[in-house]
């Protein structure tokens, strides 16, 4: 897989690129990422990226001619399956756009900034527009690190115990059932006893009900899915 990250701030990812999970699926050639910097693309001496919005009103909005350059510089060196903008008013992000993305070959993100990009560049070039929340952030990068985080870590081979993944909150639309670890016994509090028992299939089905029991008092929205 391979996923670009297109941005005015490459900075705010690439701390995040050279940390755990998504740093060992590079190492292991599992996916490659890349941040492409705006500004390189800048109009002029100063590398103008931003201008005026037509109509007036407040705050600046990424221009259309450096970000058609570089998709157009990007999509003449690679293919593309969905070329993604993160935006408030996009879909909300979900574990079942994560499961669907990370069967995709080639991904490109687009980090918003300021009032966003020029919709003439959604119009043209964006495939899909996802939201994580229904709030507003400085820019689209941190959104962007968290879709890619999402995405990397159901590649096969990036997460040592596959079926970690897939017993994650929202995979079967229930949340997760509680987990524990040694000591058996901490302060008093101690791990149920079933999950003591070596019992798979009893262990199995005490999990289920948990999650259940968790979803139905936590996210009942989601039973219903």
């Amino acid at each position: 897989m391979r996923i670009d990250i297109v941005s005015c701030q490459p900075g705010l990812v690439e701390g995040f690129l050279s940390q755990s999970i998504v740093k060992n699926a590079m190492e292991a050639g599992k996916v490659t990422i890349e941040m492409h910097d705006i500004r390189t693309y800048g109009i002029g001496n100063y590398r103008q990226i931003d201008d005026y919005q037509y109509g007036g009103g407040a705050g600046m909005v990424l221009m259309a001619e450096p970000l058609a350059k570089l998709i157009r510089d990007l999509q003449a060196r690679h293919s593309y399956d969905e070329i993604i903008y993160m935006t408030p008013d996009g879909e909300t992000f979900q574990q079942k756009i994560a499961n669907r993305l990370s069967l995709k070959n080639g991904i490109m993100i687009i980090c918003g900034h300021y009032k966003g990009i020029d919709q003439r560049i959604r119009d043209m070039f964006v495939t899909m527009e996802i939201s994580i929340g229904d709030y507003v952030l400085s820019g689209g990068e941190i959104a962007a690190a968290v879709v890619t985080d999402a995405i990397v870590r159901l590649i096969p081979g990036v997460i040592n115990d596959e079926t970690s993944a897939l017993t994650d909150s929202f995979q079967d639309n229930l949340l997760a059932p509680p987990v524990y670890t040694r000591p058996a016994d901490f302060e008093g509090h101690k791990v149920p006893e079933i999950l003591l028992s070596g019992n798979d299939k009893l262990i199995q089905e005490w999990r289920l009900e948990k999650s259940i029991e968790r979803t139905q008092e936590r996210r009942p929205d989601l039973l219903d899915k």
